[in-house]
């Protein structure tokens, strides 16, 4: 029996992913209706979007049948695949500093495994319902990949984000910093539970996922007011 090496993704309870999506989703309809519509804007909006969505598949993919169970697991990963190329051109949005290029690097890759995770019949070895948590287990080579990619553009975001930071406008500084506060927020945490509990290590991205709530208030509450223009309400005159 050939021994296969996968990436192993434990999610909170059903009850919180469920919980984390509605936040997630709520937050989302929030930047859409304060703030005027912009490319910035609708960065933020799809980053919440994708974050709810992925903990919507998490949660679904336990209850599906095994034929939907399956889309699940591709919409859910196609999701968070798509947030670290996000992540770079927020950063990119914020600072007008970040160079065209990078950011295409950043979509190439992620859109090269999305479309992996989309199309692909050998992707996934299987899923696993451990009641907690759900279990993907990655084909051989896959998570490897994936891990790589993850962790790489988080931390080009983070470095990215501290170099533009240190030449920039107060107000971009600031955003600039929420940014890397939120990236640090998905990576410290994800990092402890890993200390604590070094099983965890080939779950990486999912126990990450539960932490991703923090991110997102960051960036409803922390970046958008500072780089976003809010919707004006004009009243209407009051009659004498």
């Amino acid at each position: 029996m050939i021994a296969h090496k996968s990436t192993t993704f434990y999610c909170f309870s059903p009850p919180v992913m469920a919980a984390t999506f509605v936040i997630e989703t709520s937050l989302m309809v929030y930047t859409l209706i304060r703030y005027k519509m912009s490319a910035t804007a609708l960065i933020v909006a799809a980053t919440l979007g994708l974050l709810g969505l992925f903990q919507l598949s998490e949660f679904t993919v336990c209850g599906a049948t095994p034929w939907s169970a399956i889309i699940w697991s591709r919409v859910g990963f196609i999701a968070i695949t798509l947030l670290p190329p996000l992540g770079i051109h927020l950063i990119r949005a914020i600072s007008k500093r970040t160079p065209l290029w990078l950011a295409g690097l950043a979509d190439a890759s992620g859109i090269a495994l999305a479309l992996l995770f989309g199309f692909s019949s050998t992707a996934f070895q299987s899923h696993v319902c451990a009641g907690n948590y759900a279990i993907f287990q990655l084909a051989n080579g896959v998570g490897g990949t994936y891990f790589a990619y993850y962790y790489g553009w988080l931390i080009v975001g983070i470095i990215l984000a501290l170099w533009q930071s240190i030449t920039a406008q107060v107000t971009t500084r600031r955003a600039l910093l929420y940014q890397v506060f939120g990236y640090l927020s998905l990576l410290l945490p994800t990092g402890i539970v890993n200390a604590m509990n070094p099983q965890t290590i080939s779950g990486i991205p999912s126990v990450m996922c539960g932490f991703a709530v923090i991110y997102a208030i960051v960036l409803s509450f922390g970046l958008a007011p500072l780089i976003l223009k809010p919707v004006i309400k004009v009243r209407a005159p009051k009659r004498r």
